[in-house]
């Protein structure tokens, strides 16, 4: 048995009652005394404080921005070289067969990319890309800071009262701020639909930042648990679920976050793994796509269950990747993958239960609108 890793809060997590849990190979809180359904509800509703410290974040520097831009771009699918000074993209590892190694975040520091990856994928991504990128470009692993997140309706007010700045950020800006007196790298996104932030901070002051956000009304603690609930109300995709190695960025729904600049007829199309896999998939399309799923009735349909064109007999065409009960529509959510022909909302499919197919319906994503800061 290895032993579980610990984030520069565990300690905090333990005094503050957190259930602790087997996480991506680290001791993390998935629920504190308020309880799941009601953390979910207050990140809704007030300000939800996350430990992502996790996950992995890695800083590319070299001899010039445009030197690293397109030394990255050989690994993702993204327009890396035009992403302006202060701004952050969502992004992902592709490999030859067009399949996602990890989905990403990726940030410009002044010449810098400061990129953020899945626990679990976190050895393998900073061995790719010492293995992708070439001598010049130095890639280092940044294992003394911790990562936090605030994310509600309420969570600016909190930002912004130590830092005037974070009201001039938008959806996606990055910055750097001063937060109860700690030098943090800020950016205004998150991971579970509302306005937030996600704060990057030295490993040794991370305890005392979080201890000062807490005083703050209306922020709470909130665990993995109520993460993973938000996450699919907002039709966020979770990596070894949703996308895996097997599965590419057309089927997916990710679309949008392969720029025109790296597709067929751009100006640096393809030149990333799969690229004629991927490019192949937006030209002609795919056999099946990732879609939202409403459940008829309160029973959850969960990862693994098995997707059906008919009642009785029929065949399959799917399955949930994603499930379970959505706290603020009040009703069971899932997210799977099913064939093209059945993949426009509104059609009924069934799902199969403990041996009992139940109706469910394909439905539009998200379940619950964004909150963020255009």
């Amino acid at each position: 048995m290895t032993e579980l890793a610990r984030t520069p809060l565990h300690g905090l997590h333990v005094e503050l009652g957190a259930k602790m849990v087997s996480f991506a190979g680290y001791d993390m809180p998935v629920q504190y005394p308020m309880g799941v359904l009601k953390e979910h509800l207050h990140t809704r509703a007030a300000a939800g404080l996350f430990d992502v410290s996790h996950m992995g974040q890695v800083i590319l520097s070299g001899p010039s921005w445009e030197a690293v831009a397109l030394a990255f771009e050989a690994l993702v699918p993204m327009d890396v070289l035009g992403l302006e000074d202060g701004r952050q993209r969502y992004g992902l590892f592709t490999n030859d067969a067009g399949g996602i190694e990890d989905d990403l975040m990726f940030a410009r520091r002044g010449d810098d990319l400061f990129v953020v990856v899945n626990a679990a994928c976190k050895a393998e991504d900073v061995a790719r890309m010492r293995a992708g990128l070439p001598d010049e470009i130095a890639v280092t692993e940044l294992t003394d800071r911790a990562l936090i997140a605030l994310q509600g309706p309420k969570a600016a007010a909190v930002i912004e009262d130590q830092d005037a700045r974070a009201a001039e950020m938008r959806f996606m800006d990055v910055a750097d701020l001063a937060l109860c007196g700690h030098a943090v790298w800020a950016s205004r996104s998150g991971y579970t639909g509302e306005d937030g932030f996600e704060i990057s901070v030295a490993a040794d002051e991370a305890e005392t930042l979080v201890r000062s956000l807490l005083t703050h009304h209306g922020v709470a603690p909130i665990g993995l648990g109520a993460r993973d609930s938000l996450r699919l109300e907002a039709g966020l995709c979770l990596y070894g679920h949703d996308i895996d190695a097997m599965t590419g960025p057309v089927e997916a729904g990710l679309t949008w976050s392969v720029q025109k600049i790296r597709r067929a007829g751009g100006a640096r199309a393809g030149g990333f793994p799969g690229a004629d896999v991927v490019l192949e998939a937006f030209a002609s399309g795919v056999a099946r796509k990732r879609v939202g799923l409403r459940p008829e009735g309160r029973a959850p349909m969960r990862e693994g269950v098995q997707l059906f064109d008919a009642q009785e007999g029929g065949a399959q065409i799917g399955a949930v990747t994603s499930g379970g009960f959505g706290p603020t529509v009040e009703s069971p959510v899932a997210m799977g993958y099913v064939t093209t022909k059945h993949a426009e909302v509104g059609t009924r499919i069934w799902g199969e239960v403990r041996g009992k197919r139940l109706a469910v319906d394909v439905a539009a994503l998200p379940f619950v609108p964004a909150n963020f800061k255009r």
